[in-house]
């Protein structure tokens, strides 16, 4: 590796560092740092999310944002997820309502949209007595502006604690109807999961991982695996 690459690096995780600071007073439910070990990747990635239950409900949402990638200094991607499930009777189901949207950069100074979508369904809780295991399925109806405008999705969720809960495998997969074109080939179908791997140091502070497991995801034809190494601050 040059020296000017260890630089470049030690410059990211300097940002990482300060950034992390700088948002540990939000009342989001937790913060993640990852670094992108994938392959022509090596960026960084920030999430924000929050899950906040009600009487009526729950919401939630996650605000990814990218820097550094495609030699972009900076923000190269900004992504988010709202959802909200509205029930108002005693058990496990959902209605379901989702908004999904963002922006980014494929090179610098170079912006592409990221087709904004709305799904509406519903979704179905399992837990065990004491909440350490969690499963929620949900079936939605998707519409794709300016792609597919009758389409579905198929979402998975779990959180699984073990060992006292100092060690927690949660993450989502989806899959859904797109329409794309790589080359002379046309795909129809998406999956997404990500799952992640925490060790709990603290109550607040975990280490860990997630992996990124996709097919035709990203403007990138068939099966990619990208893992990152991550910290998490829960408030």
């Amino acid at each position: 590796m040059t020296t000017k690459t260890n630089y470049y690096h030690m410059k990211k995780l300097l940002f990482a560092l300060a950034f992390l600071m700088a948002f540990s007073a939000l009342e989001a439910q937790d913060i993640q740092l990852h670094y992108d070990m994938g392959k022509d990747r090596k960026y960084l990635t920030s999430t924000v999310e929050m899950f906040k239950p009600d009487q009526y409900g729950s919401t939630f949402f996650f605000i990814d944002m990218d820097y550094g990638a495609n030699d972009v200094q900076g923000v190269a991607l900004a992504y988010w997820e709202i959802a909200r499930g509205l029930k108002f009777w005693d058990n496990p189901f959902e209605i379901h309502v989702e908004y999904n949207g963002g922006f980014g950069q494929y090179a610098p100074g170079g912006a592409y949209q990221i087709n904004d979508a709305w799904l509406f369904g519903g979704n179905y809780t399992w837990n065990t007595a004491d909440y350490s295991k969690i499963f929620t399925l949900q079936l939605m109806y998707k519409t794709i502006r300016g792609k597919n405008k009758n389409s579905f999705q198929v979402t998975g969720v779990w959180t699984l604690q073990f060992f006292n809960n100092k060690v927690t495998l949660d993450g989502f997969a989806d899959f859904w109807r797109e329409d794309n074109t790589f080359a002379d080939k046309d795909t129809k179908f998406i999956f997404l999961s990500e799952p992640q791997f925490w060790y709990n140091v603290t109550k607040n502070f975990s280490v860990g991982s997630e992996i990124e497991l996709s097919t035709n995801f990203g403007g990138h034809e068939g099966f990619m695996v990208n893992p990152t190494i991550a910290g998490k601050w829960t408030f």
